[in-house]
């Protein structure tokens, strides 16, 4: 939101006003209070008119501050508020006649109180400052109010995040506005916004406002971060770190950690798509067809039409389709598969559940206490009042019966159009509910699986979210288009989702819409495949391999088999990330932030931090991609590469760029299973570009998540050492790009066209080899 013409001029119609100075101020304990009046007082008199901002420091954990400023405290409305952490940190205020100074672990707040304006600094480093006329109450001709913040931008600093946006990665010049809508993935709107952004200089920008919020970066003033809000207050907190990957831990201790997903959910689902004609048979030969062709597939998803249409929901099986729903899923989960159904938070007139919802006061009324209703997505259709406890019981009642049957996961999509004129039962604000009702929406349903099935058995496929949907995973991107271009933007909605740490992350392989071609599916399907997450879905037609081609097949199978094989990778990955915030699916610049060229990319991401992916987005098969300093080899075709530099390069279907970080081990699994398996039994352990007297390690975990042991190469003149621990079984080594050596201290070895294979016997956990 704009409320400036140019450099000199306020917008017409708008009366701003700034806090001049530092009038007064206390210290409670941890609380730092500033009363800054809009005028510098000269005399006494000038204190009876003029109105004065109150503007709260303080720091909920190390290395973050809190900035709240209010006009009128009366007219603050907190309810619905996100959760978040305090963990009462050292808090230390420092005062000299030019300033107050406020510290939290290594961050700085410093107030100027003769002109206001605050400074913030992190190991004495500038970080950004709100100058003079940057925090500001706005009041327009209509008597509406707004408050506003201006943080100072340092000349080449780049803004990232904002949740997920299928807009240019980089925000520098971009109006956002945290909204949550349904809207696809090819406009502004978004499902996922998140009023958090990281800067290239290493801190964070947290809102603390449920409620829209209008983010001007760059872009009213060139050199300033802006945000609103409507009302009479602001808060927002300054995160900081040793680099981006501590911001990212700090505001995961703030606002939540994603917690560790089951290692089935890696592994590939399978769903009917939207809209599409099936029934039991549809669905059993689907499952069949991809044994038969040796495709791990590890979950089955029914859409909406598991429930009659115009009845969306009933949570009750389409008896005209599956006749015998509980026997149907015992005989999917005896083939391995689990089970997930979609869902949504509303409920359609014709469904038998409306009147008994509405009855028992169960969906969001109007004002004048009628139900409110609307025809879009379904006639008639009612919202649950999830701050309604009773309601929320009577919904997760629903799905627990389908538990019963056999049902392991459930697809929460929608809750993102949610309405302004209704009343909440615990007295909510409707226009903080609007962005805020996702949370309760999966909170419910992700409970109801942690209740029901265990801490380490609960996902859910969101589509929707707000701050703290990171703790309630897994989300996908949304209603993508068939084409190239929505490939692209859907990767750059995920990257700009993952700094909001959302952990895991999936997307439609093969887009949403109809209209896939072949050679899309394919590429689409390398790039799903070495997602966090997997899933085939679109709308209108399936999305199984066979109907498209027959290489359309052998690539579903390659690419699938090679997840199933990182899969000890991948899940040390997703502990890492449970334990610290940082995304398994990574931006260029929160690997590399000392390279500037990586602070601009969004065409490859990295998949943990020792793989490197470039999708390819054409149908000639071309890319290029950028490679960051160092010995970089291709999973795929072994080829060994020098970075720092752009490299353009053609992939039949069988390859992309799948680039393994030199001085890296990656852990392999099974060569035939599903992504649920030991990950410390019969794994092979593949040495990349070993660096001379520089350790290469990595941990292991088990299909718990429990981290087991380790494996430590040491490379020196001409030898390797590697050590390991917590390997239950005999295990293997691969020396990449080696192609011969002197000898073993023990072990056979055998030479394959990517380098030597050593096979090392149970309970040895030193092996030498001589190059």
């Amino acid at each position: 939101m704009k409320f400036s013409n140019g450099c000199w001029m306020d917008k017409e119609g708008h009366v701003i006003k700034s806090p001049a100075e530092v009038y007064d101020w206390k210290q409670e304990d941890k609380l730092l209070t500033l009363y800054a009046p809009f005028q510098k007082i000269n005399h006494i008199g000038q204190t009876l008119d003029g109105g004065v901002l109150t503007v709260e420091l303080s720091s909920p954990i190390e290395d973050v501050i809190r900035v709240k400023a209010y006009h009128h405290a009366g007219s603050m409305i907190e309810k619905p508020s996100f959760t978040r952490a305090n963990h009462s940190p050292s808090f230390k205020v420092e005062e000299t006649n030019e300033q107050l100074t406020v510290t939290s672990g290594h961050l700085n707040a410093s107030i100027q109180r003769e002109q206001w304006s605050v400074h913030f600094s992190y190991k004495n480093q500038p970080l950004t400052s709100s100058e003079p006329r940057s925090l500001s109450y706005i009041q327009n001709e209509k008597n509406e109010s707004f408050m506003r913040e201006q943080l100072s931008l340092d000349i080449g600093e780049l803004i990232y995040g904002l949740g997920e946006r299928f807009t240019p990665f980089v925000k520098n010049g971009q109006v956002v506005d945290i909204w949550n809508e349904d809207g696809g993935t090819g406009s502004e709107q978004t499902y996922k916004n998140i009023p958090f952004y990281v800067s290239n200089k290493g801190y964070g920008v947290f809102v603390n406002h449920p409620e829209q919020v209008s983010f001007e970066v760059a872009s009213e003033k060139v050199s300033k971060s802006q945000f609103s809000v409507a009302g009479e207050y602001l808060d927002y907190y300054i995160i900081a770190g040793n680099g981006l990957k501590e911001v990212l831990n700090n505001y995961t201790e703030l606002t939540g950690k994603p917690p560790l997903v089951p290692s089935w959910s890696f592994g590939l689902w399978l769903s009917t798509s939207f809209l599409t004609n099936y029934d039991e048979a549809t669905v059993n030969s689907f499952v069949d067809e991809m044994i038969e062709r040796d495709i791990p597939l590890d979950v089955f998803h029914f859409d909406c039409l598991w429930m009659k249409e115009l009845e969306w929901c009933n949570f009750e099986w389409d008896e005209r389709v599956f006749p015998d729903p509980v026997n149907m899923l015992k005989r999917l989960k005896e083939k391995g598969l689990k089970i997930c159904v979609w869902i949504n938070p509303y409920i359609g007139q014709k469904s038998p559940l409306f009147k008994e919802a509405a009855d028992q006061g169960f969906l969001l009324r109007k004002t004048d206490g009628r139900v409110w209703q609307w025809d879009k997505w379904q006639a008639g259709m009612g919202l649950v009042d999830f701050t309604n406890p009773e309601a929320t019981k009577w919904y997760t009642d629903k799905l627990d019966g389908l538990i019963d049957m056999g049902v392991d996961s459930f697809k929460t999509d929608f809750g993102e159009r949610i309405p302004l004129d209704v009343v909440y039962a615990d007295g909510s604000c409707p226009y903080k509910m609007h962005n805020y009702y996702t949370q309760l929406y999966n909170e419910s349903v992700f409970n109801l699986l942690k209740k029901r099935l265990g801490d380490s058995q609960a996902v859910l496929f969101a589509r929707s979210a707000t701050v703290g949907g990171q703790t309630m995973p897994v989300h996908w991107g949304g209603d993508s288009f068939s084409n190239y271009a929505s490939m692209a933007e859907t990767l750059r909605g995920g990257l700009s989702l993952s700094l909001a740490c959302f952990a895991y992350w999936s997307h439609d392989i093969g887009g949403f819409e109809t209209g896939s071609t072949a050679d899309l599916y394919k590429r689409w399907t390398q790039f799903g495949l070495l997602s966090s997450h997997s899933r085939y879905h679109g709308s209108g037609d399936y999305k199984v391999p066979w109907l498209y081609d027959e290489e359309a097949v052998d690539i579903t199978r390659q690419f699938t088999k090679l997840k199933c094989r990182l899969m000890p990778y991948l899940y040390a990955k997703a502990v890492e990330a449970t334990n610290t915030g940082v995304p398994m699916l990574r931006p260029m610049v929160l690997e590399f932030p000392e390279d500037e060229t990586c602070h601009y990319l969004d065409r490859q991401y990295t998949l943990g931090s020792e793989l490197l992916v470039a999708p390819i987005f054409n149908d000639q098969g071309t890319v290029r991609y950028y490679l960051p300093k160092g010995e970089w080899t291709n999973l795929l075709t072994n080829k060994k590469i020098s970075g720092e530099r752009w490299i353009t390069e053609t992939h039949d279907y069988t390859s992309l760029p799948l680039m393994v970080k030199e001085n890296s081990i990656l852990v392999f699994g099974h060569e035939d299973s599903t992504a649920a398996y030991d990950f410390t039994h019969e794994v092979s352990l593949h040495l990349f570009a070993l660096s001379d007297g520089e350790p290469a390690t990595t941990v292991l975990v088990n299909e718990a998540g429990e981290e087991v042991g380790f494996a430590k190469a040491l490379k020196t003149d001409s030898s390797i050492t590697l050590q390991t621990e917590g390997l239950q079984s005999p295990y293997s080594i691969v020396l990449r790009n080696v192609h011969s050596i002197q000898s073993l201290t023990t072990g056979t070895e055998k030479q394959t066209s990517d380098g030597i294979h050593i096979s090392v016997d149970s309970g040895i956990n030193e092996v030498t080899i001589q190059l």
